[in-house]
């Protein structure tokens, strides 16, 4: 990363230090939950609430504490759509990706060594709901990514935004999301997260799914934001209609 600037580099490392917390707290909390629910593997009220105000709490977290030095990405869609509308290089935005895949996969493995291997489970990789079509877990995984996407650009995004009080908002969309998503796909919306596990447990189970679902979403996002954007700014250079006489 010699051709990169100091902060460049500064962000990177920031990237991969919060995405290795926010999947070792995330995945952490998964394997908690079933280990307290008697690790029968089964979703149920509890284990859900806990997972999902887990994720939340360690999205906003991470986010908040990565904000000023790498915009808080933690989130290889997030960085996609960051590159497709401008908002990063794409130098820098692919280092991001590789460094939220690397910290992903170190936040795992630092999991693996860290808990009894008897309450290890599957490190709380993601997987379908028994019985869902691949199509449809594809179709929950754009649509879920395609929320959280909307609400990135909106509140840390646009300059109406939120301001420093932007990860809060992302923090309650990623708790929403795992409400709906955790029964159904485990509500990845998050490459990186999915990778971690995947990768130290070597199963690749649909992970096609985690991959082309966050993607399609956050392409499709960005490309209405900057459709909207472009759409903005030609109406504000317009002149004013012309008064009736």
């Amino acid at each position: 990363m010699g051709w990169f600037t100091k902060n460049e580099r500064r962000a990177v490392a920031a990237e991969l230090l919060g995405t290795m917390f926010f999947v070792f707290l995330g995945t952490g909390a998964v394997v908690a939950a079933f280990a307290f629910a008697g690790n029968t593997g089964n979703v149920d009220t509890g284990v859900l609430v806990a997972i999902a105000i887990a994720h939340g709490l360690g999205i906003l977290t991470a986010v908040a504490w990565t904000a000023n030095l790498s915009g808080g990405h933690i989130n290889p869609a997030v960085t996609l759509a960051m590159i497709v509308t401008r908002n990063i290089k794409p130098a820098p935005g692919v280092a991001y990706i590789v460094a939220q895949r690397a910290g992903a996969a170190a936040g795992s493995l630092l999991l693996k060594l860290a808990i009894p291997h008897d309450l290890e489970g599957a490190l709380g990789r993601h997987s379908l709901r028994p019985g869902m079509a691949s199509s449809e877990g594809l179709l929950l995984e754009i649509l879920m990514t395609a929320f959280l996407l909307l609400v990135v650009f909106n509140v840390a995004v646009s300059k109406k935004g939120w301001g420093i009080n932007a990860p809060l908002a992302i923090g309650l969309a990623i708790m929403l999301i795992h409400f709906v998503g955790v029964p159904f796909t485990g509500a990845s919306v998050n490459p990186a997260r999915s990778f971690g596990p995947a990768l130290v447990t070597n199963d690749w189970t649909n992970f096609w799914i985690y991959i082309a679902g966050p993607a399609i979403g956050a392409v499709a996002v960005a490309s209405l934001w900057t459709g909207w954007k472009n759409l903005g700014d030609a109406l504000e250079g317009a002149p004013p209609p012309a008064k009736a006489s």
